[in-house]
């Protein structure tokens, strides 16, 4: 279990380190995909949104790849990888399966580290 978080760890920080400097420093070009997917993202380019979104992936991807502040880094990476699934279905479902992939191992990890997000299901939750 442990060389199989390693190596999911090390994977998913390696996706969100690049993908995410990618976004703050294009150096991999890509074009914009067609339709609704090319305005949505045209307007998010446009408004530096995907700024925001790849500085949270890459000090996400950052905290995996060291092994520090493991569970903070995949709390971070979480809500990206909800909308890499649901953009990918919602307009390309085809291309889905990077974002399966990565939601798998986001899952796996959480699985792997459950004992630290254990306290965030308490249901009463007292004030110290």
């Amino acid at each position: 279990m442990k060389v199989a978080a390693l190596i999911c760890r090390l994977l998913l920080g390696l996706v969100f380190l690049v993908f995410g400097f990618n976004k703050i420093v294009p150096f991999m070009h890509a074009t914009m995909p067609p339709g609704d997917a090319g305005a949505w993202s045209l307007l998010m380019v446009n408004h530096h949104w995907l700024t925001v979104v790849g500085i949270f992936e890459t000090v996400g991807g950052l905290f995996l790849l060291s092994g520090r502040f493991v569970p903070l880094g995949l709390t971070l990476v979480a809500p990206v990888c909800v909308n890499i699934l649901l953009f990918s279905f919602l307009f390309a479902p085809a291309a889905a399966g990077p974002g399966i992939v990565v939601a798998i191992l986001e899952l796996f990890l959480i699985y792997a580290y459950r004992s630290y997000f254990a306290p965030l299901f308490t249901a009463k939750a007292l004030v110290s």
